[in-house]
């Protein structure tokens, strides 16, 4: 994995278009969008395809959820199948219905249970099987370190800890330093997690956790440059050529074009609404513009009018 710089699974975000989009720029690795195990087995509309499309693009990590060790070691054997290079569990979502259904960071709750899903997801493949996980339920019990340090003995290759507890969801500041003893307890990498925007808050994050690399979410949101930013800064790789003027205009349609043919006019349209307004918004796009365009219904207006909305912003015009 290089440059140590990996793009955060993000439910309705880290789809297939913008993943090709960011691993394009530089990343060292991408992530999908997080796929219950029980979902995909039983072919529920929307969850295979999360899966199935890039898969089996080199730097492309899939992330399975699930309560029971079966349903995990069948889609994971599924989704090996399908040609993915790694396998990640995701033991840190805190989302009420995940938690609920006993998945994500409810297994933070009973540490025999999780170890028993990672053997058989680890048992069931012959890939890399990397974990992501939270720093503990709540604040009186961090218990991360100690599932780390079993998750390594079955055989996962790498973790990555959001320094936060699940009963924070996504409140206050991440806590970097409390990733450290994580780090220390295991000789596999560690990757840090959590409020990671840009260069600066990833060297913070670096020192203070003595992590080997680290993953960022919502700091790529309208800047698919940024982790190739981050690893430039920090690992010297190449530098990205940031798109301005004209050439965002070509950047924003070629993203908007390839989610409309990824899940159709009606649907893509409304999945790139998010998408077009955190470019807009790096573009100080002006606000009655902005709202024509989320609210469209004719893709062909977008086109028509995406450039006098990046090229006509406070910034652009800067």
């Amino acid at each position: 994995m290089s440059p140590p710089v990996l793009l955060a699974p993000l439910a309705g975000i880290t789809d297939l278009p913008f993943r090709s989009l960011v691993s394009r720029f530089g990343a060292g690795r991408v992530v999908s969008e997080m796929i219950a195990s029980g979902e995909f087995l039983t072919a529920r509309p929307g969850s295979r395809e999360k899966a199935e499309l890039g898969a089996d693009i080199a730097n492309t990590s899939v992330q399975l959820a699930g309560r029971t060790p079966e349903a995990m070691a069948e889609a994971a054997r599924r989704v090996a199948a399908m040609g993915a290079r790694v396998i990640d569990i995701n033991m840190g979502c805190p989302a009420k219905k995940v938690v609920g259904g006993y998945s994500g960071s409810a297994l933070l709750r009973d540490l025999d249970h999780a170890c028993r899903l990672i053997e058989a997801v680890v048992g069931a493949v012959d890939v890399p099987v990397t974990l992501k996980t939270r720093l503990g339920w709540d604040d009186g019990s961090h218990n991360a370190a100690e599932l780390a340090q079993r998750a390594e003995a079955i055989g996962i290759a790498m973790i990555v800890i959001h320094g936060r507890t699940r009963c924070q969801f996504y409140k206050g500041r991440a806590d970097w330093r409390a990733i450290r003893p994580i780090k220390q307890a295991v000789s596999i990498p560690v990757v840090a997690n959590g409020d990671i925007v840009d260069t600066a808050t990833a060297r913070t994050a670096l020192s203070q956790s003595g992590a080997d690399g680290v993953m960022v979410g919502r700091g790529a949101q309208g800047r698919p440059w940024a982790l190739a930013e981050i690893a430039a800064d920090i690992y010297g790789t190449p530098r990205p050529v940031i798109p301005t003027g004209t050439a965002l205009v070509d950047l924003v349609r070629g993203h908007y074009d390839a989610m409309l043919g990824f899940y159709g006019r009606d649907l893509g349209s409304r999945v790139a609404r998010k998408h077009l307004g955190w470019y807009m918004d790096d573009a100080g796009t002006p606000s009655d513009l902005r709202q024509a365009i989320l609210t469209a219904k004719d893709p062909g207006f977008v086109f028509a009018a995406l450039p006098d909305a990046l090229l006509t912003g406070k910034r652009q015009a800067a």
